[in-house]
């Protein structure tokens, strides 16, 4: 039985313990009482949740980064990506099931630093965008250690925290729009003393309706913090439809795995993912808990 296995079965034990003890409870009470790309201005289209202007991306220095698979495992990733998609997908227009609130905003997290929770990510928005009748925003919520915005060479744009600190700032004027058809970006931002409050504001669930009501057929994946380094990422756990935590396979200790998925709190439908492992993928290294969220298919190998 693997990390993952063991872990959502002791998470699953331990809260339907703590839910009967619930129901226990109740029953008494009721009885007794620049680097990487480079921008070109666009005309503004208007509209608050729409880019006004272009960022052209050098995949090559994505590539060296570590961000995009070496050619040669192009295609296997791909498939991959294609197979872990699908599921977040359909939760989130409500293709076979019943769609999620929220659903089409994704958080992509991970317990600790190293887990490959950018590179994810990165891929899956780029094989998201490959849909027929969707589109995708990446946005970069790891606002403590911003990698995507920094290797685009963005670290002094408008992004995320600009947008929530500053009404002033239009959603529309921090996305930018990519030459990659049908993906776009928004920046971390500048730097703010306290970017947990501000992650955390009544301001930011007005930002993230924004950028997820703009378009019904809008896919938002946020590439947060680690869950168990800062608390950023447990803020923007509560904007968001579905969580995707990525697991480093044979490295991440189980309890980390447990007390990671423990700081997210019930009712949250999350996916976990196993990565970098060494076995042949197969439908059991896909593994989805919470909310509506049935049984997922299968993990990428990256």
């Amino acid at each position: 039985m693997s990390v993952i296995e063991n872990a959502i079965n002791k998470l699953r034990a331990s809260r339907a313990g703590g839910a009967a003890a619930a129901r226990h409870k109740e029953y008494d009470a009721a009885t007794s009482g620049g680097g990487a790309a480079r921008r070109r201005e666009v005309a503004p289209e208007g509209n608050a949740g729409a880019p006004t202007r272009t960022l052209v991306i050098n995949q090559d220095a994505l590539r060296v980064a570590g961000l995009l698979p070496p050619s040669h495992q192009e295609r296997e990733l791909a498939q991959q990506f294609r197979q872990i998609k699908r599921p977040l997908i359909n939760n989130a227009l409500g293709r076979g099931v019943a769609p999620l609130p929220q659903g089409n905003l994704v958080m992509v997290a991970s317990a600790v630093p190293g887990e490959g929770k950018t590179f994810t990510s990165l891929n899956l928005a780029l094989s998201m965008r490959l849909e027929e009748d969707v589109t995708v925003l990446l946005v970069d919520g790891d606002v403590v250690n911003p990698r995507i915005t920094r290797i685009l060479g963005l670290e002094n744009e408008p992004g995320l925290l600009d947008v929530v600190r500053d009404p002033g700032v239009s959603v529309g004027s921090a996305i930018l729009a990519t030459d990659v058809p049908g993906l776009a970006f928004l920046p971390a931002g500048r730097p703010d003393a306290n970017p947990t409050e501000l992650l955390a504001s009544t301001r930011m669930r007005d930002v993230a309706a924004l950028l997820g009501g703009h378009d019904a057929t809008r896919l938002v994946l946020f590439d947060s913090a680690p869950l168990m380094l800062t608390t950023e990422s447990h803020a923007l756990a509560q904007v968001v439809g579905q969580i995707l935590v990525v697991v480093r396979a044979d490295q991440t200790p189980q309890h980390v795995v447990l007390d990671a998925l423990e700081t997210l709190g019930e009712g949250k439908p999350v996916s976990l993912v196993l990565n970098q492992s060494m076995k042949q993928p197969h439908a059991g290294y896909y593994y989805q808990y919470g909310g509506s969220v049935g049984p997922g298919e299968k993990a990428s190998s990256a």
